[in-house]
């Protein structure tokens, strides 16, 4: 009986997984978003195609810096989002403006529906991530230099100058998501229990309670 049912999941796991995607293959030219549905689906409904005009297709979201010193990590993202460029509803991507302070970083953080390819348009920024094998990839990119980042894993970017850097990254997801790991072990809402974090990190409770003061938890 046992075996039976270890073999039906085995067959079964393999049609379930090859039926999850992460971004729908669209269905006609475009789906520019209508920014006031009158009901919920995954993902934003389509505006009336007649209504459509090249303004949907366009953004100036990324032409500003963002504020570095909202965190203290010292870094920001400008995403692109339906909201800001409707036209992107339904075609599985994203670019994200990335603007690290000097000696600034893009902590250790995962897209959980995206992979992310970034390039270097300025100063000299250190990227990598951790496979689930515990391997670390690393390089050093400089100016018109990309990396990519494979979806769902913990991946940085750290500037490596003394001036401010900045990166443009393009995702495979309208709605890649975004987990910076050390937010959500140390100051989540509510927290996660002392003595799990404790045993998870090797660290006091001493060092718990500094480490959320230092994160604004």
């Amino acid at each position: 009986m046992e075996m039976s049912f270890l073999l039906y999941t085995f067959l079964t796991l393999p049609l379930l997984l090859g039926l999850a995607k992460s971004d729908p293959e669209s269905l006609q030219d475009y789906c520019v978003a209508d920014p006031k549905p009158s009901f919920y689906l995954n993902g934003v409904p389509c505006i009336n195609p007649k209504l459509v005009t090249t303004a949907h297709f366009t953004t100036s979201a990324l032409a500003k810096p963002g504020n570095t010193r909202a965190n203290p990590f010292g870094f920001n993202v400008t995403l692109t989002t339906v909201a800001n460029l409707p036209g992107l509803n339904t075609l599985g991507l994203s670019l994200a403006r990335v603007d690290i302070a000097a000696n600034g970083v893009v902590p250790p953080h995962s897209h959980p529906r995206a992979s992310e390819v970034t390039i270097c348009l300025k100063g000299s920024i250190l990227v990598g991530f951790v496979d689930t094998s515990n391997g670390l990839y690393t390089q050093q990119l400089r100016v018109g230099e990309s990396f990519v980042f494979p979806k769902g894993l913990i991946h940085f970017l750290f500037n490596l100058e003394s001036a401010p850097a900045l990166a443009v990254s393009g995702l495979s997801s309208q709605n890649p998501g975004a987990q910076i790991a050390s937010l959500a072990a140390f100051t989540s809402n509510p927290y996660i229990p002392d003595d799990v974090v404790k045993k998870a990190f090797q660290i006091t409770t001493q060092d718990v309670m500094k480490i959320r003061k230092n994160l604004g938890g």
